[in-house]
């Protein structure tokens, strides 16, 4: 409350130090400025800019100070309050585990919703009768929905009154305190319906998370049930607040189990010779639940046969963990990881690990110290490049196969338009920089033929065309050493993948945590095909490596 009130008074005292400053600078001018100002028309238009300056600072006023209130949310006493924003959105506190941050609405409003405070009887009640923590979900949503519409007319009452308290104060004039209050009225009732109109229920299933990072599959959930019952609005909160609940009543991060048809992979690529990577790998692999991991490349910086004992903690995660060679990699880098007793190498290979079918080629290129690549007699031609040679002969092989793959491992993203309509997912790392795209259809034959569809595993032609997401992984190792270079230490990240019983990506967890000497943590809930990615057809991308592209 305290903090509510400096912060609403410190917003009064800038308004009204502008309004001395615009004061001043306007007496200072002379002619035909000062002229103007003393017109009746401009004392008029004076008055009413004041009526509408004090009308809006009692509405930022009132609601900061009076737009709060406290509800019952399963074991909780929920503190729910309303502020000016811009971005608008919710963030719901759950200390000492850190908030979720959901994209539920647009401005001007703000909703906050602590679950720091618990009600003890109900807390009792929860852990002498477990099956009332799934009543306690169920119940979540006809209370948080009759908190919120509390809580509107309390922030609607509050700035209308204190609009009309504030001008009441100010002018001593009945006519100018109406229309205080009416432009009140309308800028708060607008605000809150603007809000209403555009809620968005799926926010939910994809919340932002800020916390510990032993935490955060527990209070965000499995990604299964939520993907399965996307737009399920009141399943989704029930299922947050039963997660949460668990938290609680046990007083211990209990992570949710997963349904027993999920798959879950953990993505990393370019560790770039990083100590501090294992660690985190560990975490998520013991608080997910990690089925496996895919590295998608550049485990090391230079290749060197010194580097080769870095690779040695691979077999110390106790998951299966397939790999494929980055251009940082050498071959005694490979055959390295190949020695882990976990460790599976692919180099235009493919393995199945608890059932999900996954290929992957190793870079063809190995340039450790080099900025460029230097151009090949026939870079003029794109179609001949190592890169695109390399995705295709992938593509060629998992064509050849009479397993149905999932998933394709390359480590440059320049390797995968061979692959589309191939494979449903393909997974790259190399650019350092996280990025979702879905790969352009395969060009038409140039003699005007119709391609032939795109065989099953049995050999019938499929009925629709394949549509391949590609999902390139930021650096695990934070770059390295050139994580350092520039002014923000690039960030360290690594993706949770969840698959179904038929090899399909139903969701992903992103997971950021900050670079060097920075310890924050992040975790965004991506819903296959909620998130809509867009086509890439960026040419630096799918036109292979033309002459003197950089490589990292």
């Amino acid at each position: 409350m305290n903090n509510r009130l400096s912060s609403a008074l410190h917003t009064v005292r800038q308004a009204l130090h502008a309004v001395r400053r615009a004061l001043r600078a306007v007496r200072r001018a002379g002619g035909p400025v000062a002229r103007a100002w003393r017109h009746h028309w401009a004392h008029r238009l004076r008055i009413w800019a004041a009526v509408l300056l004090v009308s809006l600072t009692g509405v930022v006023v009132g609601t900061m100070l009076l737009a709060q209130s406290e509800i019952p949310v399963g074991p909780f006493r929920a503190e729910m309050s309303i502020s000016p924003s811009v971005e608008g959105g919710t963030e719901v506190d759950i200390p000492p585990l850190g908030s979720l941050h959901l994209d539920s609405h647009d401005g001007p409003i703000h909703l906050k919703v602590n679950l720091g405070s618990l009600d003890q009887q109900r807390t009792e009640a929860l852990i002498d009768d477990p099956t009332a923590i799934s009543a306690a979900g169920q119940s979540a949503v006809d209370d948080v929905t009759k908190g919120v519409l509390q809580l509107s007319l309390r922030a609607l009452g509050a700035a209308i009154a204190c609009a009309l308290l504030l001008s009441a104060l100010i002018f001593r004039n009945v006519r100018r305190v109406a229309s205080a209050g009416l432009i009140a009225l309308a800028v708060t009732g607008g605000s809150l319906g603007l809000a209403a109109g555009t809620i968005r229920p799926g926010s939910i299933s994809e919340p932002r998370y800020e916390g510990l990072l032993v935490n955060a599959p527990a209070v965000v959930g499995d990604a299964r049930r939520i993907a399965d019952n996307y737009g399920r609005y009141a399943d989704q909160l029930a299922e947050l607040v039963s997660n949460v609940s668990r938290i609680y009543t046990t007083v211990s991060a209990l992570p949710v189990q997963p349904a027993g048809n999920t798959t879950r992979i953990l993505h990393v690529s370019d560790l770039h010779l990083n100590p501090a990577s294992w660690n985190v790998i560990k975490t998520v692999v013991k608080s997910w639940d990690i089925d496996a991991i895919v590295d998608t490349g550049d485990i090391v910086d230079w290749g060197s046969s010194a580097e080769t004992t870095y690779v040695n903690t691979i077999g110390q995660l106790g998951v299966p963990y397939i790999y494929v060679r980055g251009n940082h990699d050498s071959s005694a880098i490979q055959a390295a990881v190949a020695r882990q007793r976990n460790a599976i190498v692919l180099d235009n290979t493919m393995t199945t690990v608890s059932g999900v079918t996954i290929a992957g080629i190793g870079d063809p290129e190995f340039t450790p110290d080099k900025s460029e690549t230097p151009p090949a007699a026939n870079a003029d031609d794109p179609g001949t490049t190592p890169l695109l040679s390399s995705g295709g002969q992938l593509a060629a092989t998992i064509r050849g196969s009479d397993r149905k793959v999932g998933v394709a491992l390359v480590h440059d993203p320049a390797m995968a338009p061979p692959l589309s309509g191939v494979v449903p997912l393909v997974l790259a790392g190399h650019t350092h920089k996280r990025e979702v795209s879905i790969l352009p259809a395969p060009a038409p034959p140039t003699d005007g033929a119709s391609p032939a569809p795109t065989p099953t595993p049995s050999g019938t032609p499929a009925q629709t065309p394949l549509e391949t997401r590609l999902l390139v992984e930021g650096s695990t190792g934070g770059a390295g050493l050139r994580g350092l270079e520039k002014e923000e230490p690039t960030p360290l990240q690594l993706s949770v993948l969840y698959f179904d019983e038929n090899q399909n990506l139903k969701a992903y967890d992103d997971i950021q945590l900050g670079g060097t000497g920075q310890s924050n943590v992040e975790m965004q809930r991506n819903v296959v095909g909620a998130e809509k990615p867009a086509p890439t057809t960026d040419p630096s991308v799918f036109n292979g490596v033309t002459p003197a592209v950089r490589r990292s």
